[in-house]
């Protein structure tokens, strides 16, 4: 029996995303969603080279609200390429949820910050300016690290694993991350 008889449901994704995962995904994804049948197994397929990881994160706690309010089971199905913001929303589904195509990659890394600060003024508003800096990159890596252990929760990777690897892009084959654990299967 061949992968697609084994796991019918994932031929036939209810939702289609593909794309950067930005404000247009989630509303693509909020319409399929409400579209969606209202009994049985919603699958999601997901093709992304990344984007917003707060998007990501928004897509995967509404994931789990339904899934806790209404006990249907959502599956995740990875096409090609899964990287950094869609490494994230997978984070959100049970190991046993998860499924990659064959070929596909999964890209994690750590999140990016791209910024000049100016300090202009009073010394006390520069200290100031300086400490709500750093405040945002510290809770930005807590947030990330949440990602890191959801995506190792259940799997062969321990959170230590994926974040000594992520620094430097991790791109992990969907043969290896089923070999992990990081996924149920390989369709």
């Amino acid at each position: 029996m061949s992968k697609t008889q084994q796991y019918p449901l994932l031929a036939n994704p209810n939702l289609r995303l593909h794309g950067p995962v930005n404000h247009a995904m989630y509303d693509q994804f909020r319409g399929g969603l409400e579209c969606a049948p209202e009994e049985g197994a919603i699958v999601i397929a997901l093709t992304t080279l990344g984007g917003d990881p707060e998007l990501a994160r928004t897509m995967g706690d509404d994931v789990r609200l339904l899934r806790e309010q209404t006990g249907r089971e959502i599956l995740f199905l990875g096409k090609q390429a899964v990287y950094s913001a869609g490494a994230t929303f997978m984070s959100y589904f049970p190991r046993e949820h998860r499924f990659l195509t064959q070929g596909t990659r999964l890209m994690i890394h750590e999140r990016q910050m791209s910024q000049t600060i100016n300090l202009n003024g009073p010394l006390r508003s520069c200290v100031a300016t300086l400490k709500a800096k750093l405040h945002e990159i510290e809770h930005s890596i807590l947030i990330e690290e949440e990602g890191f252990r959801g995506i190792a929760e259940q799997s062969d990777v321990d959170f230590e694993t994926i974040r000594e690897k992520a620094p430097e892009n991790w791109y992990i084959e969907a043969e290896e991350a089923r070999k992990l654990g990081l996924i149920l299967d390989v369709i």
